[in-house]
């Protein structure tokens, strides 16, 4: 882990917004509009993702993926100029809120300014010709560390970005060499004292596939020597293997369990449901009461908290990457309320700092518990909806339920579940 990271980011709440989506206009200008909404969920971080030109040479869809970016200095004219964009940054942190741009430097796009100025900073097959390491990205031609005139470039470039933004979500940073995000974050601290890295991690299967491609591919544990948070792609694959029925709840228990012990004390890992690789948490999780304890137990969980834009209308539809699809806002779901209320419980100190442990118990539940000083903080989580009399270890009488204002009974050590989530803290 960086040696200054702070646990406190454990308490935050971070938003992921693509702009070209996120409204119908598509803008930089349009988005400042929607920003107090945000706030309003509780939101300390909005991560744009990428701003810059997309390529035009091996387009997917009709606009083009914003991960294959032909210049790293300047933003998408779609969006806006680099004046609304600075527009839209002063006003996020007018809000109290932090703002961080997407870096994609594993690749470009194969008309890039850098293939045109700088070819011998590629990537070259046996013929000579510009490729990639991953077949189906056929968008992109990657980036070869081995020159260090690069490093420079693109630590100079993060440089400039850090004097307008407060931090960076980096795509397959384990792609990349470690030596050059150590490196970055030191000279970018010079000018950005405390900016915040996050790393796009990979899963476990893919990071052994590139392995034995002879390829770059770090771990999550060598990552955190240079990122403030990392991904929860090392144990989202066993999550959802237990919606799609293929695993039994305990392994996702015992896989969190394990990262406490396998990480270094002042680890933050990014926790979401969904994020936009990935199916909508209100399409993966269809009953409504088991979306609320899966909701409740993100919160819950030590770690950042990350909404994808949409997630709080109950959005189903993902939209594409390539082209113009916008957020269906209109769902006939509106978790507006739950989510303030969730962002308030996440402010618990207890959330930053703890002996934290994860058990699977009957009926599908979920028993999470945050322990420290000799406090405790408790939640129960019926991921399935289902009503359940559970054990909890508590002596017999009235506890209030944070999430709902609610008071419970404890009876022979045990309570009884409805479905809705319990949150106690004694």
């Amino acid at each position: 882990m960086a040696l200054n990271t702070l646990k406190t980011y454990r308490n935050q709440v971070m938003y992921s917004v693509y702009v070209r989506n996120h409204t119908p206009e598509g803008t930089f200008q349009a988005l400042r509009a929607d920003l107090e909404r945000i706030r309003s969920l509780g939101v300390d971080i909005i991560w744009l993702m990428p701003i810059h030109p997309i390529g035009k040479k091996a387009r997917k869809g009709t606009l083009g993926c914003p991960y294959a970016i032909s210049d790293y200095r300047t933003v998408n004219p779609e969006y806006g100029t680099m004046e609304d964009f600075k527009a839209l940054v002063e006003d996020i942190h007018s809000l109290g809120m932090k703002c961080i741009i997407d870096v994609v430097y594993n690749h470009t796009s194969p008309d890039s300014w850098l293939v045109e100025n700088h070819p011998e900073w590629f990537y070259h097959k046996a013929d000579d010709s510009f490729g990639n390491h991953v077949g189906d990205w056929s968008d992109i031609v990657d980036l070869d560390y081995n020159n260090k005139e690069l490093w420079d470039y693109q630590i100079e470039t993060l440089k400039m970005w850090a004097g307008i933004v407060d931090g960076f979500r980096c795509d397959v940073a384990p792609l990349v060499p470690l030596a050059f995000w150590l490196k970055a974050r030191e000279e970018v601290e010079k000018v950005h004292p405390g900016c915040f890295w996050l790393s796009e991690s990979v899963e476990p299967e893919f990071l052994s596939y590139l392995r034995g491609q002879g390829l770059v591919a770090h771990s999550d544990s060598e990552i955190f020597q240079a990122f403030d948070a990392a991904y929860d792609y090392d144990i989202f694959g066993i999550f959802r293997g237990y919606l799609e029925g293929k695993l039994p709840l305990s392994a996702y228990a015992e896989a969190v369990t394990r990262q406490e012990s396998t990480y270094p004390d002042n680890y933050v890992k990014l926790r979401y449901l969904e994020n936009h690789d990935v199916a909508r948490a209100a399409q993966a999780i269809p009953d409504e009461t088991a979306l609320l304890n899966w909701t409740a137990f993100l919160y819950f969980q030590k770690g950042m908290t990350l909404l994808y834009g949409g997630q709080e209308a109950g959005a189903v539809h993902r939209p594409s990457l390539f082209d113009k699809d916008d957020v269906i806002w209109k769902s006939g779901r509106d978790y507006t309320d739950l989510l303030r209320r969730l962002a308030e419980l996440k402010q618990e100190p207890l959330l930053a700092d703890s002996q934290y442990r994860v058990t699977a118990l009957p009926r599908d539940v979920l028993l999470a518990t945050h322990e420290k000083g000799g406090q405790k903080l408790i939640g129960l989580f019926s991921v399935q909806g289902n009503a359940s009399l559970v054990e909890i270890g508590l002596p017999d009488g009235q506890y209030e339920n944070l999430l709902t204002g609610d008071f419970v009974e404890v009876f022979s050590g045990r309570v009884g579940i409805d479905g809705t989530p319990i949150i106690i803290k004694v």
